[in-house]
C-alpha cells in the first residue's frame, strides 16, 4: 500500500492514511480481489502494525459486506487497547520525548480516526463503492467478496 517515494508530508494517521488511498487505489482494489479469489478458507491481511494499510483495507471489504459503518469503526478502536503495550515499550525506548506525540498520533486508532478517512472516501470519490470501481474493482469481484465475508 505504500511506496518509499512517496512523500511523507502528513502530520496525523488521517492524513497518512487518506494519502494512501489517494496515491495507491489500484493496491487496494488488487489486495481486496485477492481477498475474493483467494481458496476456499480463512485469509489473514497483515502489515507490520496490523492498523493502518491492515484497517483500512478491512473496513472497506467490511463495508462490501454490508457491515454497518458503526460496528466497523467501534472494532477499528478495539486496536488501540492491543496495541498498548507495544507502543508503551516503544515509548520508553525513545529517549528524546520530542518524539513521543508524533509517535502515540502513528498508533492511533481513536474511532474518529477512522470514521474521517471514510469521509474522505465519501468527500473525494463518492464513497468507498466508486473509490473501488474507479481502482478497477469488478461487480463481479464485489459479488464475490459479498459472498465470501457473509455467512
Amino acid at each position: 500500500m505504500l511506496d518509499p517515494a512517496d512523500p511523507q508530508n502528513h502530520t496525523t494517521i488521517v492524513g497518512a492514511c487518506t494519502q494512501m488511498l489517494d496515491r495507491h487505489p489500484t493496491r487496494f482494489a488488487e489486495a481486496l480481489h485477492a481477498i475474493a479469489e483467494a481458496p476456499p478458507g480463512p485469509v489473514i491481511v497483515h502489515c507490520y502494525g496490523g492498523k493502518d494499510r491492515t484497517g483500512v483495507l478491512v473496513a472497506l471489504a467490511l463495508l462490501i459486506a454490508g457491515v454497518p459503518e458503526p460496528e466497523i469503526v467501534a472494532d477499528y478502536a478495539l486496536t488501540q487497547s492491543r496495541l498498548a503495550g507495544m507502543l508503551a515499550e516503544q515509548l520508553a525506548a525513545e529517549p528524546d520525548e520530542s518524539l513521543h506525540p508524533r509517535m502515540i498520533e502513528y498508533h492511533d486508532t481513536r474511532p474518529a480516526s477512522l470514521t474521517a478517512i471514510l469521509r474522505h472516501l465519501d468527500t473525494q470519490y463518492g464513497g468507498s463503492f466508486p473509490y473501488l470501481t474507479q481502482a478497477g474493482l469488478s461487480t463481479r469481484t464485489f459479488d464475490t467478496l459479498r459472498a465470501r465475508l457473509v455467512c
